[in-house]
């Protein structure tokens, strides 16, 4: 159904259909109200749908913190046009070797120490690229 129609029970009105309107259909309170009570539905059923949406992402959402000091591993599946590790295509590997977290830059950022061979890539890193 077309938004117009939810809310006002009626197709619009274009110029090529235009009708006269009396003055009673013009000030109708009922209208108005069946409009309010439709608005307020589809709020309702737009509020329910986005609850549903936003349960099951958090059921695969964890927090995740890591200290100063930790290895972790860092993830490269993004990179694959910019770098290449290791083998090209489906045997590509999703995670490169232990690095040292030397900083904890943001809330869900943290700065690696890098080697050399990295020196092309900026060395902070959000808490999804990292295991």
């Amino acid at each position: 159904m077309l938004p117009y129609k939810a809310l006002y029970g009626r197709k619009c009105r274009t110029l090529l259909y235009w009708t006269e309107l009396k003055e009673s259909h013009i000030h109708r309170v009922d209208l108005i109200k069946e409009t309010e009570e439709k608005v307020k539905v589809i709020r309702d059923r737009l509020k329910a749908a986005s609850d549903r949406k936003k349960s099951y992402a958090d059921l695969k959402r964890n927090e995740i913190e890591f200290q100063v000091g930790d290895r972790v591993f860092l993830k490269v599946s993004p990179w694959k046009k910019v770098l290449i590790f290791g083998r090209k295509g489906k045997l590509s590997p999703r995670f490169i070797r232990l690095y040292e977290i030397t900083k904890r830059v943001g809330p869900l950022a943290y700065r690696l120490a890098l080697p050399l061979e990295l020196e092309k890539i900026h060395d902070v890193f959000h808490v999804s690229m990292l295991r």
